[in-house]
């Protein structure tokens, strides 16, 4: 397979408000804009692209016609402090795991989308001994 492109689409039932969401927060473009789908771009190099798509719309088929449920998105970032000050702490996003070090090789924390898909923003970091001998 040649793939020309790959990106997540998230069943939800808050278009405009995940819209604003990814937007404002996390430097989205809309590229293209209806009611019952958007998708973004974040410029840059490598660009990175993302859709939203009303859980209802008859493209999906029956039986699957519901908002995303179980999905994490990770944003990998330089610094993840400055992150958590200016979402949690300056915007006011609610925290839905707070900002830790991870001994498996990551300083997070996590909030939600208005749909409640849950960001995870990650700054890599070394991992204990316990855990460097399973990274590849």
């Amino acid at each position: 397979m040649r793939l020309t492109g790959f990106y997540p689409v998230i069943c939800t039932r808050a278009i405009a408000e995940s819209r604003d969401f990814y937007t404002g927060l996390f430097g989205f473009e809309p590229t293209f804009e209806a009611d019952w789908y958007v998708s973004l771009r974040r410029p840059g190099d490598p660009a990175y692209e993302l859709a939203l798509l009303d859980h209802t719309h008859p493209t999906i088929p029956e039986g699957y016609r519901r908002p995303a449920q179980g999905l994490l998105l990770n944003f990998e970032v330089v610094d993840v402090d400055a992150e958590w000050e200016r979402l949690v702490l300056c915007a006011g996003l609610e925290p839905k795991l707070p900002l830790r070090s991870e001994d498996f090789g990551q300083r997070h924390f996590m909030v939600a989308d208005p749909d409640d898909v849950l960001i995870d923003v990650i700054t890599p970091i070394p991992p204990s001994a316990e855990f460097t001998a399973q990274y590849a």
